[in-house]
């Protein structure tokens, strides 16, 4: 752990105290108090945005090769400090040692190493002149920045998720305001100290805290070009809204439909039903929301969920043997519990390990679940296994696609025609196949259909959308024109 905890927002380059107060982080697993962090205000946004304005067009005129040395520094520091970044991390959000090294060490540092290889080979391209007949015209395309773009993170991947998305957005020439969840500032402040020892200049990535209106205060600022959020579909929605006319990439909610055939290998779908159900308490989203088990299977894959989550060891997410811990807040809390209990009340049957005290939800395993149950329908983002009994394909598929959301989806079955044909009939923009739905590779396209999403985020994907496609037209003008102007059919 650092000796002391950074709690101030960053603006040109100076930590500063915000014009609101602060608020408090308390610890998920204890609930004591970690840090008063400064609480921002509308002004202070609006102070951040503008050191962006002023940095961007020095950052986007320094030459490429600079922009990414910075960034590997960036990926060096990060990476020294990993282990002090996982601790706090654990102690901000209650997610597992182990699961905060992951994020850690193997998503958010090497995210900005990879920004830099990435944005490297960005390429142009160049066209061939079909409206008139001539050789004189030469058409070419490259990518100029947005300019500011606007960053909301959440809490459940708050140093993974943040890192890709600055790191691509600064490497494409943008400068940035980031605002992080209220729940991890102090982890995320831990990524901002590495910024200015890398050599990254003042005013190129600015940090405000706060609640909700600091979040709305930035999206709605006219001096932001752009907008980068990841968190529920409602805020995601009003983003939307106020974000017309702006490139955004939106990262929303999950409906995991996890679907497991007759012919599956049941021993690897329980193990990966497990990490898509309990992994971070289930605060993913990409967790696995809905397990749909064919009649032929459920019972088999039901006895051997059920003693494979008595297995978790559940309690301090800071012990090295612990498999989960407790959820972020309060909120989550009473949705995961309403849910259950409205399956309950419905009919479901339920069976749960681990004791309900403080923010702790039991690992909670759930049969007979009905389509019409609000677990069914709705996000619950927690540690509950909600099975469906399905008679055939065609039903796992009805139901998978019933929800208006469409992130991942899990797929088990050993005949490469079904997973082939299943696959392209689900309307998930990524589809697993034998494999948990809270696996991710890092340099392909991860987003959702319908109401989980705007675009996709990683890699080249990542900055299509933080840049702004630019045709330059030539006539060179020094050729004899040999032909009527006007190509055949053209106009």
């Amino acid at each position: 752990m650092p000796p002391t905890l950074p709690t101030k927002a960053l603006v040109d380059g100076s930590w500063l105290d915000g014009g609101a107060g602060s608020f408090p982080v308390c610890s998920p697993q204890s609930g004591e108090l970690i840090a008063d962090v400064t609480r921002c205000d509308a002004q202070d946004v609006a102070r951040a945005v503008s050191a962006a304005r002023r940095a961007q067009p020095q950052w986007a005129a320094t030459p490429l090769i600079e922009r990414v040395k910075i960034l590997r520094r960036v990926h060096a520091l990060f990476a020294e400090r990993a282990e002090e970044v996982a601790q706090v991390l654990t102690l901000e959000i209650g997610k597992t040692v182990a699961e905060a090294r992951e994020e850690v060490i193997e998503y958010a540092a090497p995210a900005w190493q990879k920004a830099g290889e990435e944005v490297l080979r960005h390429r142009g391209l160049s066209f061939p002149s079909t409206q008139e007949q001539t050789n004189n015209k030469r058409l070419v395309m490259n990518y100029r920045p947005l300019g500011v773009v606007g960053v909301v993170t959440p809490y459940n991947f708050p140093t993974d998720i943040s890192s890709i998305a600055l790191a691509h957005i600064v490497a494409a020439g943008n400068t940035a305001v980031w605002k992080p969840s209220e729940y991890a500032p102090i982890s995320c402040n831990l990524v901002a100290e590495i910024f200015t020892e890398a050599g990254l200049p003042d005013g190129v990535i600015n940090v405000v805290h706060g609640l909700g209106d600091v979040g709305a205060a930035l999206v709605e600022h006219p001096g932001v070009d752009g907008l980068f959020f990841t968190g529920s579909t409602a805020t995601g929605e009003r983003i939307a809204r106020a974000a017309a006319l702006r490139p955004h990439l939106l990262e929303l909610g999950g409906d995991g439909p996890f679907i497991i055939l007759p012919d599956a290998d049941i021993d690897a779908a329980v193990e990966a039903a497990v990490n898509g159900c309990f992994y971070f308490a289930g605060q993913v989203c990409t967790s696995a929301e809905r397990l749909l088990v064919h009649e032929d299977v459920h019972d088999e894959f039901v006895a051997k969920l059920t003693a494979r989550a008595a297995q978790l060891r559940i309690g301090d997410p800071a012990s090295e043997d612990t498999d989960m811990g407790p959820v972020r807040n309060e909120a989550s809390l009473r949705r995961i519990a309403e849910h259950v209990a409205d399956a309950r009340d419905r009919g479901a049957d339920v069976v749960q390990f681990g004791k309900e005290e403080g923010l702790f939800f039991p690992a909670t395993i759930l049969t007979g679940v009905t389509p019409e149950m609000r677990i069914a329908q709705e996000e619950t983002f927690g540690p509950v296994a909600p099975v469906i009994k399905v008679s055939s394909v065609q039903e796992a598929v009805q139901i998978a696609n019933s929800s208006d959301l469409g992130l991942i989806a899990s797929l088990w079955t050993r005949d490469l025609a079904t997973a082939w044909r299943v696959g392209e009939a689900l309307q998930h923009g990524t589809v697993n196949i034998n494999e948990t739905s809270n696996y991710w590779d890092q340099l392909a396209p991860f987003g959702g259909t319908g109401k989980s999403g705007v675009g996709r985020e990683l890699s080249g994907w990542f900055l299509d959308t933080f840049t702004e496609a630019k045709l330059l037209v030539f006539d060179l003008g020094d050729g004899e024109l040999r032909y009527d102007r006007r190509a055949e059919g053209g106009w």
